[in-house]
């Protein structure tokens, strides 16, 4: 069949013509009006943040340090800011990898009581400047109340970790000063971390290749120590490939003050894909330490790429095997720092650091009490201490987070200094 192509005379084309060209340019003007004026916001608002804001990146730097697994990089600049709050925490990490002043002297720890305090990010507390940390302030209290005691402070803490992977922080530095009082700081997802096979999963780690201290069961279904592995990055479980605006994004995060503020006000949303904890489950329940990964029901992901937060499931009053096997390694965790204190004449104590553990009455704080008090292991409960002097909980907290602010620190000081006041023989 032909075509019939019907002829447009040439006075309609120029008419055409003539009535387009304004609208084309009145478009394309509009255009760079529109992107002329979102460069600038961009440039005001770079420039606005980089002279006001002291730094808006955080810098938490890492080092593996043999046979004790991950720490900070000594002696260096430790950076971090919420931006919500206005805070911007500057600190030094000392010689050892700690977030803590340098060590005192074997001569003055010998002289008085000392105190090696380990736990995790509520230990390290890298949200506020070292002096406000509790056991600081616990120090300078103990002096004006307890000086007879001649108190000395020393924390060695980690984000992250638990009673299993702190064994070398007691075995390779808090030992060296002969403390009189190991007090263990336990935060809720402490039974969670303590556990190879979880840990393994919410992070994406091959569990025969830790990063940090860590417990698998030998032949005979006992639980044994395992040191870290320096090589653990190169079995790291698979990742999903990282789409091109995912990279750009991030890359654009890293190097601009402006984007980062967009970024965390969530002001600019990038769908950035989670980590694919059902596949990782996959693969790690093959391993022998890990077959009861299948038949932990209480917190299956949400989702293909999701995970629920691994400290709420504690709080059931009946657990799935997997969550009770890491209630196993968590007792296993705390029966090995028992047996050291009892070598090097120590006490140990366990101060339940969060209000999300509540007091007796509450799975989670119930279940660490069986674990300590099996043991005979004192607990001090932090919320306790704050229901009894009439405060309310969420003012010793920062504001869209569950670690301490300043007050919440100056609590827990007071909470401890509360028990030593009563048992003051710990320092005998």
């Amino acid at each position: 069949m032909r075509r019939i192509i019907l002829p447009i005379p040439r006075k309609y084309i120029r008419a055409l013509r003539s009535a387009a060209r304004p609208a084309l340019l009145m478009a394309i003007w509009n255009a760079l009006f529109v992107v002329s004026g979102l460069l600038l916001i961009a440039l005001g608002g770079e420039a606005y943040f980089r002279l006001t804001k002291p730094f808006i990146n955080n810098s938490f730097p890492f080092h593996f340090a043999e046979g004790v697994g991950l720490t900070r990089e000594p002696n260096s600049e430790l950076r971090y800011t919420n931006l919500d709050e206005g805070l911007y925490i500057v600190s030094r990490v000392n010689g050892q990898g700690f977030l803590d002043r340098e060590p005192v002297s074997p001569e003055r720890a010998a002289a008085g009581c000392h105190i090696a305090f380990i736990g995790d990010s509520y230990v390290e507390a890298m949200e506020v400047p070292i002096a406000d940390k509790f056991h600081a302030r616990l120090e300078d209290m103990a002096a004006r109340e307890l000086p007879h005691l001649a108190i000395t402070t020393q924390a060695y803490g980690l984000g992250g970790t638990g009673q299993i992977s702190q064994l070398p922080y007691y075995d390779e530095y808090a030992r060296r000063l002969n403390p009189k009082l190991v007090v263990l700081v336990f935060y809720l997802n402490d039974f969670f971390n303590n556990s190879t096979a979880l840990t393994a999963l919410a992070r994406g780690i091959d569990p025969d290749r830790m990063p940090h201290m860590s417990a698998q069961r030998d032949a005979r279904g006992n639980l044994e120590l395992r040191p870290p592995d320096p090589e653990y990055e190169r079995f790291l479980l698979p990742r999903l490939p990282k789409r091109w605006y995912e990279s750009a994004w991030e890359r654009l995060v890293r190097v601009s003050y402006f984007a980062k503020w967009l970024d965390i006000k969530k002001l600019i949303w990038v769908d950035v894909r989670l980590p694919p904890v059902a596949e990782w489950a996959e693969i790690i329940a093959e391993r022998p330490c890990c077959v009861l990964l299948p038949h932990v029901d209480d917190w299956q992901p949400r989702s293909k790429y999701r995970l629920s937060f691994i400290g709420s499931p504690f709080v059931e009053e009946r657990l799935s095997p997997a969550l009770e096997e890491a209630l196993e390694y968590t007792a296993f965790g705390v029966e090995q720092f028992k047996r050291r204190a009892d070598r090097d004449g120590a006490v140990l104590a366990i101060v339940a650091a969060t209000d999300k553990m509540g007091t007796r009455g509450d799975p989670q704080f119930d279940r660490l009490s069986a674990i300590a008090e099996s043991r005979g292991i004192p607990v001090i409960s932090q919320y306790d201490y704050i229901l009894r002097q009439g405060h309310d909980y969420l003012d010793g907290r920062r504001r869209g987070d569950i670690h301490w602010n300043a007050t919440g620190h100056q609590w827990t000081a007071e909470a401890i200094l509360e028990w030593l006041k009563e048992n003051q023989d710990v320092c005998d």
